[in-house]
């Protein structure tokens, strides 16, 4: 049911979330001047759309929902798919969605407490997590008119931005542009930068989650791939370039909230429209990470690499409700403890680990699978800058401030072997036989069944 403007729309509305609100402040202290800073957003983009064209390549390659697991599995075999699964499905779609969450009850709870900081931001986030997925359970249609609605949402306040930067550059405010590439930064730094403008860019791998989802994936999928990426590049951009038509580079450092200061120096006394569209943006991501990560525990488990259960349907909405509350039951944990940003900025790095071995994994079956149809097919550079590009951004933070926590990190995913051999290369019956009697209650309990039933 997902046709070519609702798959552009998950796109577009994933990719816009907080992080453009948020995010150039952590772009413009890597980079240290005006210039780069710029350079930097617009190089981001460009890394995005060559990450994504190898993604539409391996996404009607192979035409099965779950993104890069379903890739890593074609590519390198069953133990490099669970790593995939078990890092992401525990600890980065999670995490990612509760921090979107967070953002989304921070807006919402910050009018009504002016001047101070508002309460059980906590309960707000639970919330938008139990909405998002009761929205997702509900239906597929709705979901996708929920993304549609916000993502048209998110561009309008996108617009609004980049017409008053536009007017106020017309009108000679241009001071912040002068010896824009005056400064001094290290490489380890840019790296950082980098690290935060694609967490902004994040999302651009959205829409090969749900490929058996969409109308006619062959078109589609790389249809709303190069029209996508290169419209939210633009816009990014722009939007940066306005922010620094009103303020220096010392006055975005100092803002915690670049666009509501934005809005309060030009959109006065309507200044209150910019976090009520922050909302919508945030809201937006939400919903379309929510959709997505259903969808991956939901192959997972369809493959045997999860239970069996977060495979099955609802059997009243044609949903894998059970993967969807699956997903938003972990967001919640997640959601609990407010300060979290730390430990996403940890553990993001391991989604760029992925990255490059699904990159690497095209440029793999370009010899091993020789015979498969490639309706589209690119140049065999792209993957190969792509792994390089992702070796870098791997290696950038921890050379630049090596931390025990990325040793953690690297333990925690590779730990994930322990159970792989436990319970999906070894298989034990006795564990099988307890998660096949708690399966049936909870698969009455849902009114779910296995997908080739509903088929």
């Amino acid at each position: 049911r997902v046709d070519l403007v609702s798959g552009i729309s998950l796109i577009v509305g994933t990719m816009i979330g907080s992080g453009i609100f948020i995010s150039p402040k952590a772009v413009l202290e890597g980079t240290g001047a005006v210039g780069p800073c710029l350079c930097v957003w617009a190089a981001c983009g460009v890394l995005a759309a060559l990450g994504a064209l190898c993604y539409a390549e391996l996404g009607t390659l192979i035409t099965k929902s779950g993104g890069e697991y379903s890739y890593l599995l074609e590519g390198f075999g069953s133990a490099t798919a669970y790593l995939y699964s078990w890092t992401t499905i525990f600890i980065l779609k999670p995490s990612s969605f509760a921090i979107v969450a967070l953002s989304f009850a921070e807006y919402v709870a910050t009018p009504f407490y002016p001047g101070c900081t508002s309460p059980v931001i906590v309960t707000k986030c639970l919330a938008a997590a139990f909405l998002t997925t009761i929205v997702n359970c509900l239906s597929v249609k709705l979901a996708k008119y929920v993304q549609i609605f916000f993502t048209v949402a998110k561009l309008l306040i996108i617009v609004i931005i980049v017409i008053s930067g536009m007017v106020l550059l017309a009108q000679g405010n241009t001071q912040n542009f002068a010896n824009a590439f005056e400064g001094t930064t290290s490489f380890g730094a840019i790296g950082l930068s980098f690290y935060n403008g694609l967490w902004a860019y994040d999302g651009w791998n959205q829409l090969n989650f749900i490929t058996e989802e969409l109308k006619d994936p062959y078109r589609n999928l790389p249809l709303a791939i190069i029209t996508g990426i290169p419209l939210v590049s633009v816009c990014y951009v722009l939007v940066n370039v306005a922010y620094f038509t009103v303020m220096t580079p010392a006055e975005l450092l100092q803002s915690s909230a670049v666009a509501v200061t934005f809005g309060d120096r030009v959109l006065y006394p309507l200044s209150w429209v910019v976090p009520l569209f922050v909302v919508f943006s945030t809201f937006g991501a939400a919903n379309g990470s929510c959709f997505t990560s259903g969808r991956l525990i939901y192959v997972a488990g369809r493959e045997g690499h999860m239970v069996k259960l977060l495979s099955y349907i609802s059997l009243k909405y044609y949903t894998p409700a059970p993967a969807l509350i699956f997903n938003g039951i972990l967001s919640i944990f997640y959601i609990i403890p407010a300060d979290i940003n730390t430990l996403i900025n940890y553990f993001s790095f391991a989604q760029w680990v992925f990255y490059g071995l699904t990159a690497f994994s095209l440029i793999l079956m370009r010899f091993t699978k020789k015979h498969l149809h490639r309706p589209v097919k690119v140049p065999i550079i792209i993957p190969v800058v792509v792994v390089v590009v992702a070796c870098y951004l791997v290696l950038a933070p921890i050379i630049d401030k090596p931390e025990l926590e990325y040793l953690y990190c690297t333990i925690f995913i590779l730990g994930g072997m322990i159970f792989y051999f436990l319970f999906v290369y070894h298989k034990f019956s006795c564990t099988q036989r307890i998660m096949k009697l708690i399966s049936m209650y909870l698969q009455l309990l849902m009114e779910v069944v296995p997908a080739e039933e509903v088929e």
